[in-house]
């Protein structure tokens, strides 16, 4: 279909139908539920889809899928993170992605591993003492969750999972026990101090002799320490204060120490102005820039597709940077639909026909079901002055679906005024 607007601002207009109104309210997601039977309730979790994912005019496009622990308390910021990194301006530094966040029924119980009745000071409370379900939650989200937004969402087979704090304490436990559930892992502070640290010292081993090919990971580390302390400093205290930090530092001793030999992708960083509560954001900004930072069209690759004046295979420039990125996610990612569909009118609207024809015609061959791909060579050939291809090409695409835009130009072309 037309967009005769420049690139970038078509960018920015899609990527605001990531957020429906209704109402006179801005809607950013949805609720779902799964009545589970391994924890004996039933579990609301919230959906935030893509830009376009409910548009009939982009079809048969698939997702990575991002599940969020703690989901009530981060489901705004991420989904708007990756939304804004993802479509807003153009961007690209991650795929669009489907967020399945899961709030809390019992937080102690779910995100803990083991029962332990003891805080990080070593004192014992009372806090805790439905802790030790964490293996439940797990079994939970591998074979009830997964496969229940599976069969409803158009998702494709790479996953992220990211958690804090507890959250993050599931995270490296899932990593460590039952690494090959996600793809990619941000642990946010975690609470490795949990239980005497008895995950902890299981990662040290664990990390070791464990291969993690084809894993990321991203430790993100709050600065806890009390005034006047350095990283330096705190590894020689031996207080319950620290302990927290002093964990997390263990943890990030052990990663370095042990990858990339054993194939996990792995980095972490440090926010010295960032407390345990304030670090989520920035941590799962800069996670995923490093966990897809070999999505984004490289800035030399970005020049040349927009220049239209290039001399260039446009299609062998995009396949090959998507054939790359298939090799990172593990399985066949074509451009997106409407990447190509925005290529090709800018080419059209810059005088460079030939690569729009390629572009259009690339994503016909890469969305056959697609009705707008279709609609979108008709406006090309009526951009040439080829009546007979026109009416052909907006022909095929009302067969697919009835709309009105394509049926108003079609009538339009037939009666030749």
């Amino acid at each position: 279909m037309k967009f005769f607007l420049p690139f970038l601002l078509i960018a920015v207009m899609a990527a605001a139908n990531a957020q429906t109104v209704k109402n006179n309210l801005v809607i950013i997601g949805k609720t779902d539920s799964v009545n589970s039977k391994i924890l004996n309730e039933k579990r609301k979790v919230w959906i935030y889809l893509p830009a376009g994912y409910d548009d009939a005019t982009f079809s048969k496009q698939r997702y990575p899928v991002v599940y969020l622990l703690d989901g009530d308390g981060h489901f705004a910021s991420v989904t708007g993170m990756i939304q804004q990194l993802s479509e807003v301006n153009g961007n690209t530094i991650c795929p669009d992605m489907i967020v399945v966040a899961i709030p809390n029924t019992d937080r102690t119980r779910d995100l803990t591993p083991t029962n332990s009745m003891y805080d990080p000071t070593g004192k014992k409370t009372d806090n805790f003492k439905t802790s030790g379900g964490g293996e439940k939650f797990t079994a939970f989200i591998e074979k009830e969750l997964i496969p229940h937004i599976d069969s409803l969402y158009s998702t494709a087979p790479y996953r992220v999972l990211i958690g804090h704090s507890f959250g993050g304490l599931t995270v490296m436990n899932i990593v460590v026990n039952h690494t090959n559930l996600f793809n990619a892992y941000v642990a946010i502070d975690p609470s490795m101090w949990w239980d005497s640290k008895k995950l902890l010292i299981q990662a040290h081993d664990v990390l070791q002799q464990k291969k993690f090919e084809g894993k990321s990971l991203f430790l993100g580390i709050a600065n806890t320490m009390p005034a006047g302390m350095d990283t330096l400093q705190v590894r020689k205290d031996t207080t319950g204060k620290t302990a927290h930090i002093r964990s997390i530092l263990e943890l990030a001793d052990i990663l370095r120490g042990t990858s990339p030999a054993n194939g996990l992708n792995f980095t972490y960083k440090y926010y010295h102005s960032d407390n345990h509560g304030s670090v989520p954001l920035i941590t799962e900004y800069d996670a995923l820039h490093f966990l897809f930072s070999w999505y984004g069209f490289p800035q030399s690759e970005s020049a040349m597709l927009f220049d239209a004046s290039a001399k260039m295979d446009v299609n062998a420039v995009l396949m090959a940077h998507y054939s790359n990125i298939s090799k990172h996610m593990g399985y066949k990612v074509l451009p997106p639909e409407s990447q190509l569909n925005e290529l090709g009118y800018y080419y059209l609207q810059n005088n460079a026909p030939d690569k729009a024809f390629a572009v259009f015609n690339q994503n016909i061959l890469n969305y056959p079901d697609s009705f707008n791909v279709y609609d979108s060579m008709g406006d090309y050939y009526d951009s040439k002055k080829d009546k007979g291809k026109t009416i052909e090409f907006y022909t095929k695409a009302l067969k697919l679906k009835e709309n009105p835009d394509t049926r108003q130009k079609l009538t339009k072309i037939q009666s030749g005024k």
